[in-house]
């Protein structure tokens, strides 16, 4: 068995701090290095630029490690452009940046390709910022709705065409339904967040969402597109009927759908989410240090909200040279220390990571080294 795995009581997260407040801009963020001589959560002052890119639902919480760390680290600058999971993965494989930001992990193909660049043991997933997916519309009028997993796949493949469909309405007695049509929006470029959505559906509502999971939202389906967590957000609230999908810490002022699991409905919430990634197993046939999960997306547990995602981190196990491994580690270190979730969450509203899970991801990025 790895010896940084670990089960499912170490992978509850804390419930006490999920503000849903709305996320920041889409925009990369460089700021400048602040002045101060606390030492980091790592230990010994570093130095230099370390480069990162990715996730843009991380993008409030980025802000707020960067200026925390620098705050700590006088002589060390953190630059993060948040172009979205997919294209920050592909950066850090094309070796353009030191560390990605990414709401789905490695796959198996992107683990192997890392090898090329990090060494045998290729590249680590931690386990950064859990945050759940809101199902999100704009229906004046409406806060909440119920909706099953086969609705919701329904909708976003276009089968369900207006608002007072009876799929919707007799899942919603009493709520005044218009015969607005609904306008579907998804993210335009590849995106992590569309990768944990689209594994929700084909999981939980397979006969009707046939495509397999993907970052990529499916060429086939048409609908409205927007770039990043911003868009989405930006292109529902200004289109009366638009749906779409998004980390909850953007949502807003737009209404959200209550996710039917097992026989009851699911409101989105820290509790509600801590219990889907109680139930998420570890992901075989990666390196001792890493620690990917997989989530049970068709879970019918009481209470568990499914549609979640656990953002990472993603790192090398090995760096070409010291310099790079003390700022890589001193900013890890610094982001899964609870001053480093505390200072996202007032920030982004991400549940931070519990003491066992942090203990798990401490363990991960003290075994990061130099290159023999």
């Amino acid at each position: 068995m790895k010896a940084l795995r670990f089960g499912r009581a170490a992978a509850v997260i804390s419930v006490a701090a999920l503000a849903l407040t709305a996320c920041g801009s889409d925009n990369a963020t460089d700021q400048p290095a602040a002045t101060g001589g606390a030492a980091s959560p790592a230990g010994a002052e570093v130095s230099g630029t370390l480069t990162g890119a990715g996730s843009s639902a991380q993008n409030a919480a980025m802000t707020a490690w960067q200026a925390g760390f620098q705050a700590m680290q006088s002589g060390a600058t953190v630059q993060y452009s948040p172009d979205g999971s997919g294209a920050g993965r592909d950066a850090f494989l094309a070796q353009g940046v030191q560390f990605a930001g990414s709401d789905a992990y490695l796959d198996d193909e992107e683990y192997e390709a890392s090898k090329e660049i990090c060494g045998p043991d290729g590249g680590i997933n931690v386990p950064a910022y859990v945050s759940p997916i809101a199902v999100a519309f704009n229906l004046p009028g409406v806060d909440s709705l119920n909706l099953d997993a086969a609705t919701i796949a329904s909708i976003f493949r276009g089968d369900i065409a207006a608002w007072n469909d009876d799929a919707i309405a007799s899942q919603n007695e009493g709520v005044e339904l218009p015969d607005t049509p609904i306008t579907v929006v998804h993210r335009a470029d590849e995106s992590g967040t569309t990768e944990n959505f689209t594994e929700y559906l084909a999981a939980a509502a397979p006969e009707v969402w046939t495509d397999e999971a993907s970052g990529d939202w499916p060429a086939e389906i048409v609908a409205e597109n927007a770039q990043g967590t911003n868009g989405v957000v930006s292109t529902t609230t200004a289109t009366e009927g638009a749906i779409t999908y998004t980390d909850a810490s953007a949502v807003g002022d737009l209404g959200q759908a209550f996710v039917k699991v097992g026989e009851e409905y699911v409101e989105l919430s820290s509790e509600a989410a801590s219990r889907a990634v109680e139930v998420a197993t570890p992901v075989e046939g990666r390196s001792d240090a890493d620690m990917s999960l997989d989530l049970e997306r068709d879970t019918t547990e009481s209470g568990a909200y499914p549609v979640v995602l656990v953002s990472y981190h993603i790192y090398c196990t090995t760096y070409e040279d010291q310099e790079t491994v003390d700022l890589v580690k001193a900013f890890g270190s610094y982001a899964i220390s609870e001053q480093g979730q505390e200072d996202a969450a007032s920030s982004a509203g991400n549940a931070p990571i519990s003491e066992a899970l942090r203990e798990q991801a401490q363990q991960a990025i003290d075994s990061i080294a130099v290159a023999s």
